[in-house]
């Protein structure tokens, strides 16, 4: 019998959307390198890119009201598939109250090759940016992003700080294992930036 792919899985009171595999970096701390799952969940890789309609019927399988949030994180950088992010966010405003959160690597306008900080107005009510490291250098060793030519670490933080004009709620993220004084680094980064720090915990699987 065939296994049906993880499209929407629970992590804590939230309903996490997986929508694609693909992503332009390949993190050091990645945790697709540690396993096939996140926090317990099924296998998060995708035999085929799902569709936005395959994705809204998985959805229509869950009871919204239960779940705090709903957020665009899987196996994959989410804005790698950029139009079904944005019918399934509009499905799920249609629908239910609830918040939306996208967790992305900020490589969303290199990605697209154009800016798309405003497609996200009245779709998602935060968004949590991929800081990694708090210089060009150390994010470019942690993150091992593939568009060689281009400033990805300027790119990602002009992302963030536009995307404030659109969402209600911005935030910058960083693994522990970075250590206490890039975390500290990061965290005076960010503050520059009028944005706050989530410090988030290494998951091995």
């Amino acid at each position: 019998m065939k296994r049906s792919m993880t499209l929407t899985y629970e992590v804590g009171s939230g309903l996490y959307i997986n929508i694609t595999n693909k992503c332009p970096c390949n993190c050091t701390f990645c945790i697709r390198n540690n396993g096939d799952g996140a926090y317990g969940s099924d296998p998060l890789w995708l035999e085929h890119q799902p569709t936005a309609e395959e994705i809204i019927n998985d959805i229509k399988k869950r009871d919204l009201s239960k779940y705090s949030e709903v957020v665009f994180c899987g196996y994959g950088e989410p804005t790698c598939e950029l139009d079904i992010l944005l019918t399934v966010a509009d499905y799920i405003k249609s629908v239910s109250s609830i918040k939306t959160r996208l967790n992305t690597n900020g490589l969303g306008n290199i990605i697209n090759k154009r800016s798309i900080e405003a497609d996200f107005r009245g779709r998602l009510d935060t968004v949590s940016v991929s800081l990694n490291a708090p210089t060009k250098e150390e994010y470019d060793e942690v993150t091992r992003p593939s568009f060689k030519d281009t400033d990805c670490f300027a790119a990602m933080f002009e992302f963030a700080q536009n995307v404030k004009n659109y969402v209600g709620e911005v935030m910058f993220t960083v693994v522990d294992v970075i250590g206490e004084e890039k975390i500290e680094l990061s965290r005076r980064l960010a503050d520059k930036a009028g944005i706050k720090l989530r410090v988030r915990e290494y998951i091995s699987g």
